[in-house]
């Protein structure tokens, strides 16, 4: 019997990350993204500590339930603002490393929920 891996090709998946990169689809990003199962942005993240209502416009179009934030370092900066405006729209917010959150994310997207990714290599 041949099984074959069905890849659909609107999903966008994290294929690896590490040396300060994150590969998603085959393509490398060496900056921050947003990621969501149909939608990635590379060209929107402000700093890990300067999260504004309008710096997240992208994020609320996709009406996420969960946001992972995932940093390569443990420093996080004050991520305060960023938990209250989520907080204001029910949305829940896990913050990990950088292999957590993409592991995280794969799962979720995979399993059709609405997770958004902000993952900075």
């Amino acid at each position: 019997m041949k099984l074959h891996e069905h890849v659909d090709a609107r999903m966008n998946l994290v294929m690896r990350h590490g040396d300060g990169q994150i590969q998603i689809n085959g393509n490398a990003l060496t900056s921050p993204c947003m990621v969501a199962p149909g939608f990635l942005c590379t060209e929107w993240i402000p700093g890990l500590d300067s999260f504004t209502a309008e710096s997240l416009a992208p994020l609320w179009q996709l009406e996420p339930r969960v946001v992972l934030l995932g940093a390569a370092t443990r420093q996080h900066g004050s991520i305060r603002e960023l938990r209250l405006l989520l907080a204001a729209r029910q949305v829940a917010l896990e913050v990990m490393d950088l292999g957590a959150a993409c592991r995280t994310y794969n799962v979720l997207a995979q399993e059709n929920r609405p997770v958004v990714a902000l993952l900075f290599p």
